[in-house]
């Protein structure tokens, strides 16, 4: 019996004890884990239609005359003029002046342009010369922009489009202008790689794209 005894209080000790555990542990409440917000994006910006700019227009509209098509060239041409009439107004350089001026020239040219009259290179002199203020004006902004190294590609495309408008100028200026275009596109050519040497670089090439506007300036 007293063995009995013993058994049945140590197994009524064991099993309070063992209560006594359980009650003591602490069960983790259960926790809610919020998402992290999605990342906000900027929306988009819109792309640029490169059919759609002053110098694709009035490129179309000098190409349209070469054939005698008259009808697309004074459509082309009433476009081309608006589109630079637009962006002249909404730049601030240097040239602005003579770019709203050369906007007349060109407004004057569609009458001529409908009655079938238009001739003797008019149209590709006055267009041509279209080119070289709006990309002098561009390039200017965008040298004057908080960072050269991002606009590289930009002022590398408008140095293109004033090339092309050096046929208008005298042959003398048209050389000249190749070869100071050509200083200024190799130039920007080391700036596009990047780097600390690149950023060395941004004075020089500044130095090479303003001898190029002023050459424009110069010609026209």
């Amino acid at each position: 019996m007293k063995v009995k005894h013993f058994l049945v209080g140590l197994f009524f000790a064991a099993s309070t004890l063992f209560q006594a555990q359980i009650g003591g542990l602490k069960v983790p409440a259960s926790t809610t884990v919020t998402p992290a917000p999605a990342p906000t994006q900027e929306p988009a910006k819109p792309a640029i239609d490169s059919t759609k700019t002053p110098e694709a227009l009035l490129y179309k509209a000098v190409a349209a005359e070469a054939k005698g098509d008259k009808a697309g060239t004074v459509t082309a041409l009433k476009s081309g003029t608006a589109a630079l009439e637009t962006e002249a107004k909404s730049n601030k350089g240097s040239l602005k002046d003579k770019l709203m001026s050369q906007v007349g020239s060109l407004q004057a040219l569609i009458p001529l342009a409908e009655s079938g009259v238009l001739g003797g290179g008019i149209l590709p002199k006055a267009a041509g010369v279209a080119k070289l203020l709006v990309a002098h004006q561009r390039i200017e902004g965008l040298m004057a922009g908080a960072s050269m190294l991002g606009n590289v590609g930009a002022i590398t495309n408008n140095l293109g489009i004033l090339k092309t408008g050096l046929a208008v100028l005298s042959p003398s200026t048209q050389s000249s202008g190749n070869a100071l275009i050509g200083t200024a596109l190799s130039g920007l050519g080391k700036l596009s790689q990047g780097g600390p040497a690149a950023n060395a670089l941004v004075p020089t090439v500044k130095g090479q794209l303003g001898s190029v506007l002023d050459m424009v300036k110069g010609g026209i």
